[in-house]
């Protein structure tokens, strides 16, 4: 047994019970998960309970209920960010303040709801305070807390069953794989009508179905969007593990990052596309190129996106897209700076800017950041998602890989629709913009054969 565990055992004997304090939890925590798991080993069954009481020293900030006049709460975060445990202290905390409160316990079934929300690891039957055991009637579907109240339970693949009860609280988890999803919100809701200020706490990891957008598009909702890797109490190796197995790729954004990945109809990209050839290097590079889409007003200063994407013709033939290095926030000499330096490390044999925002003004701009720049101006006639559609179709056909993950530009990408639509974040395009460009020069222009480079 290491020192440190030693003494912290020691110090949680003497601070049994309601006496644990925040410097013990501190103590406690700056310890190693081996040496924690060592000590709750020793320690007797009384001195874990006085510790699991401590819910508020060992929460972290997503786990706590948010200030404020709200009626849903939305925990939308990656697994193990500890989503039950929350729901668990937040249902039990009710069940303590309001005695004889009527509280719905909902999940994607009735085995979910007992497995993981009453009968789990952290369920609502390992959170009880060791002063106040809830009574688990099994057969019954229901929880009786010390205080009166009670917790019943619900299916979503029965929402009928959620028409007529009416409700104080709500708990409702994986919202994201509820079956008739929508019937059951619905009758749910109509029947919170007890009380003051009825509430219902959602914990889920998210998935772009209609129920979700719903939800998150409440007058009346707050969020808490966390990451797996925001709970302090996993060990570094399982984090490491899961980074080694799944780093980069859509589950990775959506399963421990806690992101709601949209996929726009008639999308002229799909995120699979970005998943399937994504390489973490790029082979041997014969050309480079590094293609600019200015912020409109580029004399104004207003601060809009810039976009700067680097891409490379590999010795393969196939496209690479190197770096999404957009910038935002910066004057015309700002984001002339972050081409100038993308360029340099890239170094790109070809600078492409569009010049429909400011003509002479982005040229002048650019060659000020570094008077060398292999620039040549392009004028758009055809707007952007037009543009997109034939580059669109080398990803199509595996010519295109990204090295790494470039989130906010294959966001962008995913909402550029056939037909000319955008549905993506922001009003415009312009990582995208900047993409299609590279590599339409890169790989569907005609070969020149002059040199690139300026002289």
């Amino acid at each position: 047994m290491s020192g440190g565990t030693r003494r912290a055992r020691k110090a949680v004997r003497r601070k049994s019970g309601t006496r644990a304090t925040a410097a013990l939890v501190e103590r406690m925590l700056a310890l190693s998960v081996e040496e924690r798991v060592e000590l709750l080993r020793g320690l007797s069954a009384a001195h874990r309970r006085a510790l699991n009481d401590a819910w508020f020293l060992w929460a972290h900030p997503g786990q706590l209920a948010p200030p404020g006049d709200w009626r849903v709460w939305l925990i939308r975060a990656g697994r193990g960010f500890g989503k039950t445990r929350a729901g668990a202290e937040w249902v039990s905390e009710i069940a303590r303040t309001m005695p004889g409160a009527r509280i719905a316990l909902v999940g994607a079934t009735i085995d979910d709801v007992r497995r993981v929300m009453i009968e789990g690891e952290s369920g609502l039957v390992s959170v009880a305070r060791g002063d106040a055991p809830v009574d688990y009637r099994r057969g019954a579907g229901e929880i009786v807390f010390a205080s009166g109240a009670r917790a019943a339970i619900f299916s979503a693949a029965s929402p009928e069953a959620l028409r007529g009860p009416e409700h104080h609280a709500a708990w409702c988890d994986e919202l994201a794989k509820w079956r008739y999803g929508d019937a059951a919100w619905d009758n749910l809701m109509l029947g919170m009508r007890l009380g003051d200020n009825p509430r219902v706490l959602v914990t889920t990891t998210p998935r772009p179905i209609p129920l979700m957008r719903r939800v998150m598009a409440l007058r009346d909702l707050v969020q808490t969007v966390g990451r797996t890797q925001d709970n302090p109490h996993l060990p570094d190796a399982f984090i490491a593990a899961l980074e080694d197995a799944y780093g980069g790729t859509r589950l990775a954004r959506q399963e421990i990052a806690g992101e709601l990945i949209e996929e726009a109809e008639g999308a002229l990209w799909r995120r699979a596309q970005f998943d399937a050839c994504r390489v973490a290097a790029a082979p041997a590079l014969v050309r480079t190129i590094v293609a600019v889409d200015p912020p409109a007003g580029t004399d104004s200063g207003r601060g809009d996106a810039c976009g700067i994407v680097a891409v490379a013709l590999g010795r393969d033939g196939r496209g690479y897209v190197l770096e999404d290095a957009s910038v935002s926030g910066l004057s015309p000499e700002g984001w002339a700076q972050a081409v100038a330096a993308c360029a340099a490390r890239h170094a790109a044999d070809r600078v492409i800017a569009e010049k429909n925002q400011g003509g002479k003004m982005v040229e002048s701009v650019l060659l000020a950041a570094d008077a060398g720049l292999p620039l040549r101006l392009v004028h758009a006639a055809a707007g952007k998602v037009a543009r997109a559609e034939p580059v669109s179709i080398l990803y199509e056909r595996g010519r295109v890989s990204h090295v790494g993950m470039f989130a906010e530009l294959e966001t962008e990408l995913c909402g550029m629709v056939v037909g000319g639509g955008y549905q993506g974040p922001g009003r415009s395009p312009d990582r995208a913009d900047a993409l299609v460009w590279a590599l339409g020069e890169l790989m569907l222009a005609k070969r020149r054969t002059a040199s690139v480079r300026a002289p």
